[in-house]
């Protein structure tokens, strides 16, 4: 099962440069150093944010539960990056109740035990 609404997903500019690009964030540092690693910038955040949609877009789902918030999904796959070695990360998108687009929470490196 594919992400409901993946088409209509956002990312929020404030989740890619205060975040996840973000070299000061206490939780967001080391993914910075990671999605840096693949080619992605603070400058061209937008970059990131797309490539994130279309990773949803692509990948199944492979958790989805519900909490008091509305629904959160977690995604597993590869990712095209600037660079093309296209790492495994895990993103988790939200689809808040009375809402139907999902909203990106996060993504981080992502190994199988198989891998």
């Amino acid at each position: 099962m594919n992400l409901p609404n993946a088409d209509h997903a956002t990312v929020d500019r404030d989740k890619i440069t205060e975040y996840l690009l973000s070299d000061s964030h206490p939780d967001g540092s080391h993914k910075a150093r990671f999605f840096k690693r693949f080619g992605y910038e603070i400058s061209r955040w937008e970059r990131l944010a797309r490539d994130l949609r279309e990773h949803a877009r692509r990948h199944s789902i492979v958790i989805a539960m519900a909490s008091q918030h509305g629904v959160r999904y977690t995604i597993e796959g590869a990712m095209e990056t600037p660079d093309g070695r296209n790492p495994r990360i895990r993103t988790v998108w939200l689809i808040q109740k009375n809402d139907t687009r999902p909203r990106f929470i996060t993504a981080y490196p992502f190994r199988s035990r198989h891998d």
